[in-house]
């Protein structure tokens, strides 16, 4: 049975009866609702009250417009601190080592955190978890901005970054919430460009503001930032989120009802009668035990879930155990890794034999940063056309796969735009076209990047705020390994070596998109099988 299919069809109350729903897969043929036939449509179809994917496009623009603010603001907050790290480092009498640490704890719990702020938003929704991540970035910034020892700074920029990390893994999942899966490839195109943009204008702020003022105004602007979007959160945006639609809450549902059930059938049995005991009525603590029980909007509200029913361990495993999750996982991995790099040698580069200071360094950077945020929404629609355009060929059919077929316009130059960077580096030729190349890379890298994410909520229906939170981690854990290793590599390979190497790894990382293109729907076909009945059996 083709699985993870996209069409959509409204239904009526009465029709909604005949509904039998699924996780990965919606079917469904007109005839099918006219008939007593059951129809099979997947988790995000469910029948819910205030529908978020009818609501309209002027409501779902603002909402986009907010999430977009608060991921640029958690892009911000990552390296607006790196021009000010001489001075920070002059004033609180710190060493390097103790600056490097700032940034790769930073780096490495912005990326693991959103696992727990993902639990979270499963069960208490996504606007409680943008306000109390965001509150936690508000406090770590105004500490760090009159802190007096370096101990305390590394501190708060651990609290800056369990913060700033909620809205790179509910934000997507947000975005599922409203809009259809046709539409996201655009739509998560705009919203990943706001957080690209933080690399290239964190280097400017925090160079503009650490010259002007001090770096402790750069903790200043943050805190001022950051109530914005806390306000816009608190008066404007609305919760997206229904439990009907969540895998992971519908699951700890089942099993409080499952318990409930089996605590009510062992008061039950004693009272049964011999005569019903040996009839045809006979029923015993096992047969009740298999029975499934309806998850209906009446007993969603009866059963109150806390954050202790949800372990956010056996959905991260149940996501990472699908081959094409794992696969799409390490790519996405490998590809901000480096990002994360360029940036870093890059400043690096321009300062050691260029000569240039903190804005300067920032300017350049720009270049990347626009690049960046040109694949991603460029890269972002032409994933819609694509999917659009194989659906329409594949007789109204779709999975997510599909989308995949969109990077391979983007493979073939990727790595050669690496290399020109690396060796142009190398040669330090003019920074015009050190510049060319930093966009052609950062175009090229994220417009394969904006499909592969788009990909994992595709794949991950009901529970794509986990998939992203993973794929946060994913992110964070290959970043802190490039982080470490970079300066060491570029100092004994220089620029065009290292970038040589990475694009070897980019031809690596697009071998591994294209298996997962190719494998893919049979890998998750056969995970989803396996997964139900590993369900029915329980």
């Amino acid at each position: 049975m083709p699985m993870a299919e996209s069409r959509s069809t409204n239904l009526s109350p009465i029709e909604v009866r005949n509904v039998d729903f699924h996780t990965d897969t919606q079917t469904h043929s007109p005839s099918s609702i006219l008939s007593n036939e059951p129809i099979k449509l997947d988790i995000e179809h469910t029948v819910v009250e205030d529908d978020p994917r009818i609501w309209s496009n002027t409501k779902k623009t603002a909402i986009l417009f907010i999430i977009s603010g608060a991921s640029m603001f958690a892009g911000l907050v990552t390296n607006i601190q790196n021009p000010a790290n001489a001075q920070i480092e002059r004033q609180l009498h710190a060493s390097s080592g103790d600056i490097s640490l700032t940034l790769s704890l930073f780096i490495l719990i912005q990326g693991n955190f959103p696992i727990i702020w993902s639990a979270i938003s499963e069960i208490k929704g996504r606007k409680l978890v943008y306000l109390l991540s965001i509150a936690f970035v508000i406090l770590g910034s105004a500490i760090v901005a009159v802190s007096k020892t370096i101990g305390l700074v590394i501190g708060m920029r651990i609290v800056q970054a369990a913060g700033s990390s909620a809205v790179f893994a509910i934000g997507a999942a947000t975005l599922a919430d409203i809009y259809e899966p046709h539409q996201r490839g655009t739509i998560m195109g705009v919203y990943y460009s706001a957080p690209l943009l933080g690399p290239s204008l964190g280097p400017i702020f925090g160079g503009a503001l650490t010259q002007g003022l001090s770096w402790r105004a750069v903790f200043w602007f943050l805190v001022i930032w950051g109530c914005i979007i806390f306000l816009a959160f608190l008066f404007l945006f609305k919760d997206t989120f229904r439990k009907e639609r969540s895998v992971t809450y519908q699951n700890v549902l089942k099993r409080r009802l499952r318990e409930q059930q089996l605590s009510e059938a062992k008061d039950e049995l004693p009272k049964t009668s011999e005569s019903e005991v040996g009839g045809e009525n006979k029923m015993t603590l096992k047969d009740i035990e298999a029975q499934r029980a309806a998850i209906l909007a009446s007993t969603i509200k009866e059963v109150k879930l806390t954050i202790t029913d949800v372990n956010p361990f056996p959905p991260y495993l149940s996501i990472v155990s699908r081959k094409n999750n794992l696969v799409i996982l390490i790519a996405s991995g490998l590809t901000f890794a480096f990002s994360f790099s360029i940036a870093y040698t890059c400043a690096r580069t321009l300062s050691m034999y260029y000569n240039y200071n903190a804005l300067k360094t920032g300017l350049v950077l720009f270049a990347y940063g626009i690049g960046c945020v040109s694949g991603s929404i460029l890269g972002g629609r032409w994933s819609d056309r694509t999917l659009a355009r194989l659906k329409a060929a594949n007789g109204g059919i779709s999975f997510p796969e599909m989308r995949l077929e969109s990077t391979k316009i983007a493979m073939l130059w990727s790595p050669l735009s690496v290399i020109g960077y690396a060796w142009m580096c190398q040669e330090r030729v003019n920074v015009a076209a050190v510049c060319v190349m930093l966009f052609l890379a950062g175009f090229l890298s994220v417009w394969i990047y904006a499909s592969t994410l788009a990909y994992l909520v595709d794949a991950n229906i009901g529970r794509s705020s986990m998939a992203v939170a993973i794929n946060c981690s994913f992110r964070g854990l290959s970043a802190c390994v490039a982080a470490e290793i970079a300066v060491p590599l570029q100092d004994t390979i220089g620029d065009g070596g290292l970038y040589t190497l990475w694009a070897g790894l980019m031809i690596v990382v697009e071998c591994m998109i294209l298996l997962v293109l190719y494998k893919g729907r049979k890998w998750r076909e056969a995970s989803v099988e396996q997964e139900k009945q590993k369900l029915d059996a329980k």
